[in-house]
Formats: C-alpha cells, sequence, structure tokens
C-alpha cells in the first residue's frame, strides 16, 4: 500500500480509505470495531465518516456511525489515525435538530455546529479532513469557505474538502478561495468506479490542474462490482435488494440506476478479465480506482470482515497495460452502464 497527498494539505494517507457508511445498522458495534482493527492491521491509517451516517440516513440514528468510530478512536494513538467526516449540506430538517420547519443548509452557524457535534461523537479536538457532504450552490460559496476557515484557523480542522460536487462548483470554491485568501479544497469525493466513470472527464482535468484530490467513493457500485447481483440474484441483507423489496421510491429509482442490463453486462465482463489474472472482481476493481493518477485514497465499505478481506486483496495488486487495455474496451463496448442510453448523463 502506498501513501499520498491529500491535494496540496500537509496530510499524507494510505491510498485506501476504510468507509463507515454501514457502521450502526449494517454493521454492529462490535462488528465495526473488528472491521476497523483488521484496517489497522492491514496498513490503513485514513477513516471516513459523516454526521448523517448510517445510510441509508433517518433522524432515529443521525450520528450513530460518528459515535462508533469515536469510542474506537479512543482505542488508538490519536496522531496516527486519520479522520475524515462531512456536514451534511441541503437536506431534511431532522439531520440537525430542533430546526423548525426548516432545512439545513451551509452556512456559518450549521457548519460551526455540525462540526462541535462531530467532534464530541468522535471524542477528539480536531478533524483531520473536513468536507461538505452535499453542495449548496444557492449559498455564497465565500461565505462558506469563510466558516471552513475559521474552523482550520481555530485549530478544529486541518484540512477542507467536498462531496458529490460537480467540476463547475469546485472550480467556483477554488477561485472564491484564492480571490478571498480563504481555506482552499483539497479533496472531492465523488462516486466513482467501473460502472461509473465521469470523474475520468471534466473533473480528472480540475483535479490535476489545480492539485486537487480525488477520494472515490462505492468503487464497487454500491455491491454491483461484487458479481453478488448477476443472473437476477438479490441477496438476502444485500442494499439494492432492501431497496427494490422495501424501499421507497427514491431508493428503488437509485437501486434501478446501479442495478440494470447494461451494469450487469459490464460485471459480467469484468468478472472474466479478474479470473484471467487470478484475482476477484471486487479486488480488480479497487485496485484500478488506486491507479489513477488524480486520485489520493480510495474508499472501501464493508458489513463484514469477509467482505474486507476482499477488498482488501487490492492493495498489493498492480494491473498491468494488457488487463488496462481490456478494461478500457469494456467501457467502450458498453459506455456509461449507469445510463439507458450510454450517454454521460446520470
Amino acid at each position: 500500500m502506498t501513501r499520498r497527498r491529500l491535494g496540496r494539505s500537509g496530510i499524507v494517507v494510505t491510498d485506501i480509505c476504510m468507509g463507515t457508511m454501514t457502521f450502526g445498522l449494517q454493521a454492529d458495534e462490535k462488528a465495526s470495531f473488528a472491521m476497523m482493527n483488521r484496517a489497522v492491521e492491514a496498513g490503513i491509517d485514513f477513516f471516513d465518516t459523516a454526521e448523517m451516517y448510517p445510510v441509508p440516513p433517518s433522524a432515529a440514528r443521525f450520528g450513530i456511525t460518528e459515535e462508533i468510530v469515536g469510542r474506537w478512536l479512543k482505542t488508538q494513538q490519536r496522531e496516527q489515525i486519520i479522520i475524515a467526516t462531512k456536514v451534511t449540506g441541503p437536506g431534511h430538517g431532522w439531520f440537525r435538530p430542533p430546526v423548525r420547519g426548516g432545512f439545513t443548509a451551509l452556512d456559518r452557524r450549521q457548519i460551526h455546529r455540525a462540526c462541535e457535534d462531530s467532534l464530541k461523537r468522535l471524542q477528539t479536538d480536531y478533524i483531520d479532513l473536513y468536507q461538505t457532504h452535499w453542495p449548496d450552490h444557492g449559498a455564497r460559496q465565500e461565505d462558506i469557505l469563510e466558516a471552513l476557515t475559521e474552523l482550520v484557523t481555530q485549530g478544529k480542522v486541518r484540512a477542507i474538502g467536498c462531496s458529490n460536487e460537480t467540476s463547475w462548483g469546485l472550480m467556483k470554491n477554488l477561485w472564491e478561495a484564492e480571490k478571498n485568501g480563504l481555506q482552499r479544497m483539497d479533496t472531492v469525493q465523488n462516486n466513482f468506479s467501473l460502472i461509473n466513470r465521469r470523474c475520468e472527464n471534466e473533473l480528472a482535468q480540475v483535479c490535476r490542474k489545480e492539485g486537487v484530490s480525488l477520494l472515490p467513493y462505492s468503487p464497487l457500485g454500491g455491491g454491483v462490482l461484487t458479481g453478488k447481483y448477476q443472473n437476477g440474484a438479490l441477496p438476502d441483507g444485500a442494499r439494492f435488494s432492501d431497496y427494490f423489496k422495501h424501499g421507497q421510491e427514491r431508493q428503488k429509482r437509485m437501486a434501478r440506476r446501479f442495478l440494470n442490463d447494461r451494469t450487469l453486462a459490464t460485471t459480467a465482463r469484468l468478472m472474466e478479465i479478474a479470473r484471467d489474472i487470478g484475482t476477484s472482481v471486487t479486488a480488480l476493481s479497487v485496485a484500478w480506482s488506486r491507479q489513477h493518477d488524480f486520485v489520493a485514497s480510495t474508499i472501501i465499505g464493508a458489513v463484514s470482515l469477509a467482505q474486507l478481506e476482499e477488498s482488501l486483496k487490492a492493495r498489493d495488486l498492480i494491473l498491468d497495460q494488457e488487463t488496462l487495455n481490456r478494461i478500457n474496451a469494456v467501457e467502450e463496448d458498453i459506455p456509461y452502464p449507469m445510463t439507458e442510453d450510454g450517454l454521460r448523463r446520470l
């Protein structure tokens, strides 16, 4: 496993990051501790969480994941662990109760309050990387950066980043930071996988030219790239199985986007490539993500030690050019598989 700098910050992390989205729902505290301990044993020092985890979010479970991570963090040497978390951004009122009849936003009050609450749940006096979970393009970006800069100045945050952001949004933030002498975004955390390669277009160019690191989440395409949904299977306990069977319409739409004839056909082709090089499609997918020059650390998630071990097989796997060419041929044959017509929009 190699180590890479987060943007232009002073923070250097392992190129695999342990995601915690399942902790407190699909994985109980005992299982979550076991996975975090195994991650450290495997050499990982970078952990990503969020105030709204676990997912799917709800008012009853809000903050549980950070609390679990916080209790585990007390068992570690704090300076040896890099912690990233997120302020939610625009969303439901219950994200930061009590909010009467309103919605959360990225303004100074809510950013500061969210940070203070995360620090308490994480049982630490600083956050290494603090990210906006969703952009608030309706707000003044200068105001958002001013609030985040204050947290850095106060020593509560070391570096800042964004998530689910557009190329325009990232450039707008970088421009505002440079123009006004404010803290710059050093990372962007977006969905990026072998069934969703959009980041290789405009966003990759922004990252390369502006010194921003991509932190890909969902490198397994929500579990599709494990192969567990092949041949019409809907395994018990799998996220998209639950969405199809019991989810709200919004969740069913998400499941159909990730799980369709085109993504399954892509996965089948990738499974053949993985078999030919003697590995799993899970390891192939994580290794592919790690090998991009604009990626600092790929975020892996799991609900069990067995799932985690599959992703950890990628830590020493380097894909040769022949394998990369075969992977690219799949994309050429089935472009943008998460869309019905193969166009870039999602």
